[in-house]
């Protein structure tokens, strides 16, 4: 079941000398009510439904730290019974960010976000007894690494009640408080929150209409001297420059700007954050990304040229990704 009374009371706690999040957490439970309104998302029931249905199995372990977030179980299923967790796991599709195995069932998601975490795990702060937020994060695959990595407290956010449904089929297992996702954008946090020792927004920022205004939502979410990790899709070229695209990306229609490094270093100054470094560029490849019997939809293989794979289908250079990080003021 979706239940925040463990973490409404831990988060309490971590934010004893934080008038700003103890007034956020007065009205954290209606956010979630709305974030979860079944009159808005009519499959949210069918979801919950799923999460009724996992079994209680005894749990012997679990690791947050390897490629795949798994629970083990003090007994080994037969096949039997993970044929059926197999079946009632997969009420929760699509799973797009991952993998998890749960008591032997591998959970191959579209995306292989431990590649992701590999890349930058070693070139940010350490996150070791940080608080840490991270902005549009899905299943909350990486919110467990992040708390995995020594995080006191890791807030996820994400709107899209399936993966906060799929974070607490995790949770149902692991049963850890100091983690959670909550059903929200960043514009349903405190303008000045100013709490987070690291934030975390990968995937976002070209998804906004503004990136000031988000780099500057950003800022606000960070503590004096806290640490930004920006994680974007970027296009090659000088400071200034940058990609309108002036119908779908990727056949994406969302998406509104694809800055260079420079000119992602550019904005990031001009919204006050300091320490700019560039820690990592990467062309997303067909292996990272792709279609699964966990994520059967289209996937990055559709959306590039079938002729040149160096170009998306409609003519725009191929995904290619950078990982920045820069101090708040």
């Amino acid at each position: 079941m979706i239940d925040y009374r463990e973490f409404f009371h831990h988060l309490k706690l971590q934010a004893s000398d934080s008038p700003a999040v103890q007034s956020w957490l007065e009205h954290l439970p209606a956010l979630v009510d709305k974030g979860l309104d079944e009159t808005r998302y009519g499959d949210l029931p069918r979801w919950k439904a799923v999460l009724e249905q996992l079994p209680q199995w005894p749990v012997e372990s679990n690791d947050i730290n390897s490629s795949a977030i798994t629970i083990t179980g003090k007994e080994k299923p037969s096949a039997k019974q993970i044929g059926l967790l197999t079946e009632v796991l997969k009420g929760l599709h699509p799973w797009r960010k991952g993998p998890f195995s749960f008591f032997d069932v591998e959970i191959d998601t579209e995306w292989r976000s431990d590649w992701k975490w590999d890349r930058l795990k070693n070139n940010i702060a350490p996150l070791n007894k940080r608080k840490v937020l991270d902005v549009g994060c899905g299943s909350g695959y990486h919110c467990w690494r992040m708390r995995g990595a020594g995080a006191d407290l890791v807030i996820g956010i994400d709107p899209t009640p399936l993966f906060v449904t799929q974070f607490f089929a995790t949770q149902h297992y692991i049963q850890d408080h100091s983690v959670t996702v909550l059903p929200m954008g960043i514009e349903d946090l405190p303008p000045k929150l100013q709490f987070f020792d690291t934030v975390f927004s990968m995937g976002i920022l070209y998804h906004r209409r503004s990136p000031f205004d988000h780099l500057l939502e950003l800022r606000n979410t960070l503590c004096s001297g806290g640490e930004l990790v920006l994680e974007t899709l970027i296009i090659e070229g000088e400071e200034g420059e940058a990609l309108v695209p002036e119908g779908r990306y990727a056949r994406m229609g969302n998406v509104w700007f694809l800055p260079t490094t420079k000119t992602l270093s550019l904005w990031l100054r001009k919204v006050g954050f300091r320490d700019i470094q560039l820690i990592d560029v990467t062309t997303t490849t067909i292996d990272e990304q792709r279609s699964t019997e966990w994520m059967t939809y289209y996937s990055l293989q559709q959306f590039l040229d079938p002729t040149d794979s160096s170009k998306t289908i409609e003519g725009y250079p191929a995904p290619k990704r950078a990982v920045m990080t820069a101090k708040a003021p």
